[in-house]
């Protein structure tokens, strides 16, 4: 009996040791160990990761660039919360070819995270102010009086102001994926793909989204994009039926989880614990000003001192593509150029590469529209 039950013990033991083993193998896939160091494939002459003190806070940014004198470009990333260096390390442009790129991550956010940094600072005009002191840190390491700026997404919001505040520090200001009017664009979102499930027969998710119809129904009143239920429906319904829909992040992402959540985690440029800030900043500023705010871009300027260049996916919803076109035309600009990417939506440098290296190698560095629509 006692032999038997030590052959049953030994077993379980070896079971469980099993058990472990694999545990432990799923968790390094998914999680791998990193020291943090930014990949320098391609031995770039400017390839870091570094921190840097602006008004009250520590600013973390990655900077890549081919040569050292090339022009620089300060890319304002969407969110706020993912940083877009991880759209490059995902989906590499090639960009910094052309440029020294910094990436830069908003206060409170990936490598800037900081519980403790006060809620009432994470405001867009904290982090314009934020930027403006990133940026003259740029022009004088690198020496150059003018940089160039990107803005992607709720970047824009933030870019568009810079660009329009301060033009004697920018050469040309770029938009990909432009927040035009926050509202109208998740309005049109929401009853396009409400009509989308409709047409899908997909009752499970139309069921879903009806319980926010309330909120999108009426166009004279403006829904307040900051309550609960607004939070919930972003939180709950919206980035799910944007991506199943093929008009979020990527045309052919369909989940957040897989094509999102599990590659930051893998991100070994950034150490396990920038990782993990990633998501614990972006539930950081998620109630904050800048992320429930509505944002109107014809309010901020209707002219710029300044080139203007837009890059747009045809099939871009959460930042409507027609609205980023309306706004384009709408604005005053010495130089400006509209490109639209056939293949791709919300994040066309990522979806279509090739074409808009050529469109920032070709048009933008030599101020130029050579390559843009015609309207």
């Amino acid at each position: 009996m006692n032999n038997k039950l030590k052959r049953i013990g030994k077993k379980t033991m070896i079971i469980t040791a099993v058990i472990a083993v694999i545990l432990f193998i799923l968790m390094l896939a998914v999680f791998p160990p990193s020291r943090g160091r930014i990949t320098n494939k391609n031995h770039a002459e400017v390839c870091e990761k570094t921190f840097l003190d602006v008004n009250g806070t520590k600013l973390g940014m990655v900077i890549k660039g081919a040569k050292a004198d090339n022009p620089v470009l300060l890319f304002m990333g969407g969110g706020p919360g993912i940083p877009e260096y991880w759209m490059e390390y995902e989906y590499p442009t090639g960009i910094d070819e052309y440029f020294n790129v910094c990436y830069l991550c908003y206060r409170g956010t990936a490598l800037s995270y900081d519980p403790d940094l006060p809620p009432e600072t994470l405001t867009s005009e904290q982090m314009k102010l934020d930027a403006v002191g990133v940026t003259d840190y740029l022009r004088e390491r690198f020496g150059q009086e003018k940089i160039y700026l990107m803005g992607h997404s709720f970047g824009t919001t933030i870019a568009l102001k810079l660009a329009a505040e301060y033009p004697e520090k920018y050469k040309a200001y770029i938009a990909m994926s432009m927040s035009v009017d926050k509202v109208r664009s998740e309005r049109k979102a929401y009853h396009y793909m409400l009509e989308q499930y409709k047409k899908d027969g997909n009752k499970k998710m139309v069921s879903e989204m009806e319980q926010y119809y309330d909120m999108f129904s009426d166009e004279s009143v403006e829904p307040d994009m900051s309550c609960e239920k607004m939070h919930l429906y972003f939180a709950k319904t919206r980035d799910k039926a944007m991506h199943e829909n093929g008009v979020g992040t990527l045309h052919n992402m369909d989940s957040v989880i897989t094509g999102i959540f599990f590659p930051t985690l893998k991100m070994t440029d950034f150490t396990q614990k920038e990782r993990l800030n990633i998501w614990r900043g972006k539930s950081f500023v998620s109630k904050a000003e800048v992320s429930s705010g509505n944002f109107k871009a014809a309010d901020v300027t209707k002219q710029l001192d300044i080139p203007f260049y837009v890059l747009a996916g045809k099939y871009d919803m959460t930042t409507d593509y027609e609205l980023q076109k309306e706004y384009f035309q709408l604005v005053q600009a010495d130089i400006k150029g509209f490109y639209t990417f056939e293949d791709s939506a919300h994040s066309p440098l990522f979806e279509e590469p090739e074409k808009a290296g050529k469109i920032l190698a070709e048009d933008v560095i030599n101020n130029k529209t050579g390559l843009a629509d015609s309207f």
